[in-house]
Formats: structure tokens, sequence, C-alpha cells
């Protein structure tokens, strides 16, 4: 098949206007699910959607798909998607280049009247990120039948259920019918995706693009150390059933954990603590955190686990206190595709693009997918690795390169 020319300043004016949706004081962006910004951003893509031919719907788990038929009815459909919602404050390349993407190569082969046999699928999936209901990758998992009734009864800071959110989201979705928006295996020919690679390796090493071969899996957990509250200023330190100290110990232990091979690529984050009551002068009674851990090594990942587990309840033991741990978030590391992989290996050579294979440490709608298709990842540099902030930046340029390589991959399938 014959392809054109990526249009680099319409994929460049749709990145910018998009991110004025949800923009904060300092330039970055935060556009969490099913919010009001969420929806001026659906509504937004969705008229770009039209505008490269596809027509337009929403499944029951919140996720956009825009849609062009194939010649052959009764094919499965040829997928590329991310995301459009955000982190706290977070950056304006952060899964919108992948859905943008996806929907300027639509538009390219409509433009170009490109003749294709699968129907073509643009997906902006509902909160990848969780930065409202507190676990992410929930319009991927429930595309592929992983969303329990307890995921949609979570609730956010303002004590919405997801059920709620998404009921009241309009668009025709309807949680009480999420059983019809499941894919099955078969149903979809294949995934792709492209990302921002949200890490320092391809600008370091002077790369515009790079391959994924493989996604860490992520675990996420929440703990709870339970202590007694008392007076701060009449306890004394050797009576006392502090939790904040104990879950210290804890934290320094996970940074030693993923450290300790430096080779192996372990990642462990605690990226949110809250003690309670909170007050300056009262010994907390309780202290929560959140526990994210990440590696392409599954036995190594659970492994690092194991041991955390074993260092809470040694220090609960050791000082007094109880605990609990719910997993919110446990996802295998996924392998891309080898046929998928090939397809992009193929694009880069006939387009004169060095590209190299790596791993990705964040996860992705892409490693949901893998449960019923084949799938492949383009990442695209960003300055200084740098990502769910507001210096979060991609050029142009490749930008337009990982688009044009993903516009190549996917003519080989459809």
């Amino acid at each position: 098949m014959k392809t054109i020319a990526i249009n680099g300043q319409r994929l460049q004016n749709r990145i910018e206007n998009l991110g004025e949706i949800g923009r904060t004081k300092d330039n970055g962006v935060q556009r969490l699910a099913l919010t009001n910004e969420d929806r001026e951003a659906t509504l937004l893509v969705s008229e770009w959607m039209k505008e490269a031919g596809l027509t337009v719907s929403h499944d029951h788990f919140g996720n956009l798909i825009g849609r062009k038929e194939g010649n052959k009815p009764g094919l499965p459909p040829v997928m590329i998607g991310s995301h459009i919602d955000s982190v706290r404050n977070g950056g304006k390349f952060d899964g919108i280049i992948g859905v943008l993407a996806g929907i300027e190569i639509a538009h390219n082969i409509t433009e170009s009247n490109t003749v294709h046999e699968h129907p073509i699928e643009v997906v902006a999936f509902c909160e990848e990120e969780g930065s409202r209901f507190n676990d992410g990758l929930f319009g991927s998992r429930g595309m592929v039948g992983k969303v329990s009734e307890d995921d949609l009864k979570m609730v956010d800071d303002n004590n919405i259920s997801r059920y709620e959110a998404l009921k009241t989201f309009g668009f025709g979705i309807n949680p009480d019918l999420k059983e019809e928006s499941i894919r099955k295996n078969g149903d979809i020919k294949a995934y792709f995706e492209i990302h921002i690679e949200q890490g320092p390796y391809l600008e370091k090493y002077n790369y515009p693009v790079g391959i994924v071969s493989g996604i860490a899996g992520p675990s996420w957990l929440n703990v709870k150390l339970k202590g007694e509250a008392g007076h701060a200023g009449t306890v004394p330190m050797s009576l006392r059933k502090d939790p904040l100290p104990g879950a210290a110990e804890v934290i320094i232990e996970v940074e030693r954990l993923c450290k300790e091979d430096p080779e192996a690529p372990a990642v462990g984050t605690i990226g949110r603590i809250l003690a309670f009551p909170g007050g300056s002068n009262i010994i907390p009674q309780s202290v929560e955190f959140s526990l994210d851990i990440r590696d392409i090594d599954l036995e190594r990942r659970n492994n690092t686990i194991k041991k955390i587990e074993e260092k809470i309840n040694h220090v609960c033991k050791d000082r007094g206190l109880e605990y609990e741990i719910e997993r919110s978030i446990n996802i295998d590391p996924v392998k891309c595709s080898e046929n998928i992989v090939k397809t992009i290996k193929e694009a880069c050579k006939s387009l004169g693009i060095e590209a190299p294979v790596m791993i990705s440490g964040a996860g992705h709608d892409a490693m949901l997918l893998a449960e019923i298709t084949q799938i492949g990842m383009v990442f695209v540099r960003c300055r200084g690795g740098i990502s769910h902030q507001p210096k979060e930046w991609a050029e142009i340029d490749d930008i337009v390169t990982g688009t044009q390589v993903l516009y190549e991959s996917v003519l080989e399938h459809i």
C-alpha cells in the first residue's frame, strides 16, 4: 500500500489544543477520568475522529472508539489506542500522542482513499492513569473482561463511586451493560500503541524512536499500619506504638530491595502516604501508603513483594503494630508479539530510521490487550526522560517520525 506523509502541523495543533483542556497554572495538564475536563476533551477528540472519517461511539467502560469499516465485512479490526486522561498536574504528551497519532493515521488513510480489508479502530481508553479512583488501566481492563463489581464501587476524593461517574458521564455509557463491551480472543486482529518513552534512553543515545519488545508488570499495593494515637509531649518514646517510624522502615527496605541488583530493571515507588489523624502534636493512629512495584521478570517481582511483606510483618511484631495489605492491580509482565515487532522493525528500515529494541518500565493499555490479541508499541524520545509533570516534552519531529513508523506498520495488517 502506498503511504502519504503524516501531517505534522495538524498533529501539533491538536496536541496543543488538547493540552489547553485541564491546563494548570504551571502549564501542566490535570484531566482526571470522567470529570468535566475529560468530557470536554472527549467531545473535542470525537470531532477530530469524525474529521478523520471515523464513526464515533463509547463502550460501557467509558472507552471512546472511532471506527472506519473495511471492505470485507466481519473481519476483526486493527486497533490503535492510548488514553487522554492525565495524572494530577501532569504533561500534555503522555497518552495523548497515542490517540492523536491513531486519528492522524486514520485521517491519512481516508484522505488517500486507501483500500483496506480490516476495520480500523482508534481508542481512547478510560482512566489509564488511575489518578481519580487509584487503580489504573481501567478501560483496557474492562475491554478484556478484567473489571469486577468492586472496581465499580471504588470512590474518589469526593466519595463519588466509579459506577456513578460512568453512569452520569453521558455518551450512552451504562456500566450495568458492561458485559456487552468485553472483547475476546479473535475479536481484534492486532493492537498498536505509540507513547513517549517516559525515560532517558532514547535521548541519551540520540534515537528519535524505539521499538518496544516487552512491558514490565506493575503490582500496586496499599499498606496500612495501625498503632495507637497519643499526645506528642506526654507519651515516652519507649511506650509508643507509632506506625510512622514503622512505615519509614518498610519504605527504606523497598528502596534497598529494588536496588539490590543494579542490572535488574526492578523499581519500587511510594507515591502517596497519609498519617491519621494528621495533627502536628499527635502520635499517628495509623499510616497508609501506596506501593508500586514493577519488573519485567515476574518471578523476581513477586519475590520482591514477598520480602516486603515479610518486612512489614517483622516491623509490626517488633513495634506492636497491626497491618493490612490490599492489592489493587497485579498485572504480569508481557512480551510484545514477535510478528508485530518484526513489522515495526521493517517499517523503520524502509524509512531509513535507526531504532533500538527496548523494554518499557511503564505500564500501558497494550499489556491488557495482549491477553486477547497480538500487540506492538513504538516509543518516542522525550526531553530528559521526564514525564508525569508539566516539564514533560517531546519534539513534534520525533512524534511525526514515530507516527509514520506506526502508519507503515498498521498498513501491513489492514
